[in-house]
């Protein structure tokens, strides 16, 4: 059985373009078709570009007729696998030279904001020639795990409209899941990739801190919890994206493991026919009263079934263990300070750009309160929050047997984690916008998601389940520190055995009658740092 998402992912694509049977024209032009009739009832792609679009695709479709009539290439191109793809790429992060980039911030539309360079991501996305249609929605600042900013208004997630698509980056989950375009780029600092793939069924790779550059503007992005990434319809199409963009920049603050010589990401697909046996514990939450990470029963099915399939693959899996402190209240705590003191240094650095000082007209009242409560903690707090999440980190990675080991299954030290992503399905829209009920709401989905962010891991997202109503759920498998590879191996291992629900044909949700008017939100006193 052919593995999920290949007949309409990026790979198959640049396939077709080699064989001729398609050229990167007709698919951007497809795109923004797409992208014209389902983006009114979505509000998923903001700043659209169909002009420089096109003329990207003009030159995509240029280079693949000269691979073809010189037989050079019979697929993709090595140092070029998606010529001539059309891609989202998110409106918050991989500044482009010359586009609308606002964050989702009202001060930022208000002075029609645009990037002054490219960034070091862009330059490797359209190198590979890669041709954005446009920027994604994306709540303010990316500080929440729904799509809802006051400037722009909700983004809908496809599945069903009155339901949120996740966030930060839920417009370009959104577009993915709608079949707008294949991939789309992403980031996740609180489960901002994450969320969205799963509250949209789509694969959602969040790359190891350090193996993607925030060159040359950011360093250590939100205290080294955020990292860029893709969001994609198929296992393989993560790999490829993986190879794409996990190229370090000169300079930057930390790197990860690189790969050996003459070995890609995209070689994880074929290394998941001869996976050996791995050991994977299982875990669907916390104690009660615990960091707030529980599942409701739909979500702990889903798992379940993802650890019997693991179990028939081979592997050897254990249920209710995870590391020690995984779920610790004082992680929470001492995360909120980096983030916290975060924003306020953020907005700091627009006071300086824009030569005035910020008043809370300028943004939403949750992401004021954390620049408040940032502002108001002493460098002695920072220094001691960063302290205390060392800490922690040490005393988790003793739970994960490192990159390259080949002790047998049954001894210390485990492969990977699977868990939930959200605790629940995707909510409603409107749902996490109360300022009262927000942020408990709010803890009540995301106990599963932030330890990867602050410990650095990849982590991966799955489609593998429906909640009883239909809309999609995902489970998530977290590696050491650099074992993307592993994780996509075995992502790719679920993919072929029929383990990821498909996307259907067409979605429910997107209608053609225009735009919802969903109105502004405001998200509470809350700051994942998404």
């Amino acid at each position: 059985m052919a593995a999920r998402g290949r007949d309409k992912d990026a790979t198959a694509l640049t396939e077709a373009f080699a064989a001729g049977d398609a050229n990167p024209i007709e698919a951007v032009q497809d795109a923004l078709d797409r992208l014209a009739r389902l983006n009114p009832s979505l509000n998923a792609v903001l700043h659209q570009r169909p002009e420089a679009a096109m003329a990207e695709a003009g030159k995509a479709a240029a280079r693949w007729s000269d691979r073809r009539a010189r037989r050079t290439h019979d697929g993709p191109v090595a140092d070029a696998p998606f010529d001539g793809v059309p891609i989202a790429v998110k409106d918050l992060g991989c500044e482009q030279a010359g586009e609308f980039h606002h964050a989702g911030a009202r001060f930022l539309v208000e002075l029609e904001w645009r990037g002054t360079q490219d960034s070091h991501l862009y330059r490797l996305l359209r190198g590979a020639g890669m041709v954005s249609i446009g920027r994604t929605n994306t709540p303010e600042f990316g500080t929440t795990i729904t799509t809802e900013p006051a400037a722009y208004g909700a983004t809908s997630n496809p599945w069903d409209v009155s339901r949120s698509p996740g966030g930060s980056s839920g417009g370009s989950a959104a577009a993915v899941a709608a079949g707008i375009v294949p991939v789309a780029h992403g980031n996740d600092g609180g489960g901002s990739i994450r969320v969205p793939a799963a509250a949209c069924g789509l694969v959602g790779l969040k790359p190891s801190r350090g193996r993607v550059s925030t060159a040359p503007r950011l360093g250590e992005h939100r205290g080294g919890f955020a990292v860029d990434g893709m969001l994609t319809r198929s296992v393989r199409d993560a790999a490829q994206c993986l190879d794409v963009i996990g190229r370090p920049a000169p300079g930057d603050p930390y790197v990860a493991p690189p790969l050996a010589p003459g070995v890609s990401f995209a070689d994880s697909i074929e290394a998941a026919r001869s996976l050996r046996p791995l050991r994977i514990a299982v875990s669907v939450g916390a104690a009660v009263g615990a960091a707030g990470a529980r599942a409701t029963e739909p979500v702990r099915h889903a798992v379940e079934q993802a650890a019997a399939l693991l179990t028939e693959l081979g592997h050897h899996v254990e249920t209710d263990t995870c590391p020690h402190g995984w779920y610790s209240d004082e992680l929470t705590d001492h995360a909120i300070v980096v983030r916290t003191v975060g924003m306020a240094a953020e907005m700091d650095g627009w006071v300086e750009r824009l030569g005035r000082p910020m008043t809370p007209e300028d943004i939403e009242p949750a992401n004021w309160w954390s620049a408040e409560l940032g502002r108001s903690l002493p460098a002695a707090a920072y220094v001691s929050a960063l302290e205390g999440l060392a800490r922690w980190r040490r005393g988790v990675m003793s739970f994960w047997r490192q990159p390259g080991a080949h002790a047998d299954p049954a001894s210390s030290g485990f492969d990977l984690l699977l868990t939930p992503v959200l605790g629940d399905v995707t909510p409603p829209l409107g749902y996490l916008s109360d300022p009262a009920e927000g942020a408990r709401r709010l803890r009540s989905l995301i106990g599963f998601v932030d330890q990867a962010n602050v410990s650095g891991q990849p982590a991966i997202s799955l489609p593998t389940a429906h909640d009883p109503d239909g809309l999609p759920l995902g489970t998530q498998l977290i590696a050491a520190h650099g074992a993307e590879s592993l994780l996509l191996a075995v992502a790719e291992q679920i993919s072929e055995a029929d383990g990821l629900i498909d996307l259907p044909e067409q979605l429910p949700g997107p209608t053609d009658t225009g735009p919802t008017d969903t109105g502004p939100t405001d998200t509470g006193p809350t700051d994942t740092g998404s």
